[in-house]
């Protein structure tokens, strides 16, 4: 029977086990958005596949200065960045862990405080957010933001792209593109958000375009066994309201994306960070359209992962609030040890506090 903690290879990435850790922002770079050495030591501490995770996926990372949308968010996009992850990335080699980078653009969950020269957050539409973002200062509603223009999209396809070759010389193993929890490629996606006329609106084919010729181009540039995608088929995360029909949306997603032979496509399985049953979709049926591997994620204990991976529902189990107490997750579910519980009030922004000062097992019998 396969096990949560046998080896698996994803495209072109080898894994030691199926554990990952879930992309998590924690508003903890440095000044341009560069990532410095306290990321450098929380990243290593869950680095090693014995005890931390088979896979790291790194906190959401904006792949231009306009897809930023919280305070002391890391880029991927200028020379100073790549140089700052590649000591990230070099540590993690060093333990034996692997890591790919979260390619992400926030489209309107943004505030004109964080944008260059106070411009307007962009996205598929100009209706405004019902949210908040981290500002300094702390949270704050959402800027209103301007509905990109059709001409305007090749660039932000670029974008990606570049993001993407930054991320290969910053030594990532890979990317995963963000095509979840609205934003920007979700707020194209969905009918709920996305009221445009042009090609990139109006229709199923339409409103899929963008992520599709994102993941195109991605996986030309660098591999689509070095690319993977996550997807929030039912989320409501982000004033993203419910698509029409989500099941045939994400089927024609996942259909379109087949022949790229992506390394795996991770799912958020209902509310992301909350009720796994928010609304029904058939995530089996979604599987079978994809070639690749399968990471699922939301709310799963030890025995639900292993029980999934056993059952082979799944490839792969990312965990996310787990691994912000427990750098060394990988071995308390191997041992079936008790977890520490996280602090929230230490999730966004600060210092070591709450963020490389959880012990370990080893720490806690010492």
């Amino acid at each position: 029977m396969t096990s949560l903690f046998d080896p698996i290879r994803i495209g072109d990435i080898e894994l030691a086990t199926r554990i990952c850790m879930a992309p998590l922002t924690r508003n903890r770079a440095s000044a341009r958005q560069v990532p410095n050495e306290l990321m450098l030591d929380y990243y290593a501490q869950r680095a090693n596949p014995a005890t931390g995770a088979g896979l790291i996926i790194t906190e959401a990372t904006q792949i231009s200065a306009m897809g930023q949308g919280y305070l002391d968010t890391p880029g991927i996009y200028s020379a100073e960045q790549v140089a700052g992850w590649r000591r990230i990335t070099d540590a993690v080699h060093k333990r034996g862990g692997r890591v790919v980078v979260q390619l992400w653009h926030v489209g309107r969950i943004s505030h004109v405080s964080l944008l260059p020269g106070g411009q307007a957050p962009v996205s598929s539409t100009a209706r405004v957010a019902k949210g908040k973002t981290y500002i300094a200062g702390g949270f704050a509603e959402c800027s209103p933001p301007r509905a990109l223009r059709t001409d305007e999209l090749p660039g932000v396809v670029a974008d990606y792209v570049h993001a993407a070759r930054c991320a290969m010389d910053a030594g990532f193993d890979g990317v995963e593109v963000h095509g979840a929890n609205g934003y920007l490629l979700d707020q194209f996606l969905r009918d709920s958000i996305n009221d445009r006329s042009d090609s990139y609106g109006g229709s199923i084919e339409n409103r899929a375009r963008l992520m599709v010729e994102v993941m195109r181009a991605v996986s030309q540039a660098i591999g689509g066994g070095r690319t993977g995608l996550r997807l929030s088929p039912v989320t409501p995360s982000n004033d993203a309201g419910p698509d029409s029909n989500p099941q045939a949306l994400m089927t024609h997603v996942v259909q379109q994306l087949a022949p790229l032979k992506l390394a795996y496509l991770h799912l958020i399985e209902g509310q992301t960070g909350g009720a796994r049953d928010v609304a029904p979709f058939d995530y089996a049926a979604l599987r079978q359209l994809h070639p690749g591997a399968w990471m699922v994620n939301n709310g799963y204990t030890g025995a639900m992962a292993q029980a999934v991976v056993t059952s082979g529902a799944a490839d792969l189990v990312a965990f996310g609030k787990p691994f912000i107490a427990n750098p060394d997750l990988g071995r308390r579910l191997r041992e079936g040890a008790p977890l520490n519980a996280p602090d929230q009030k230490t999730f966004y922004g600060g210092g070591a506090a709450g963020y490389t000062d959880y012990p370990t097992l080893d720490a806690l019998i010492a």
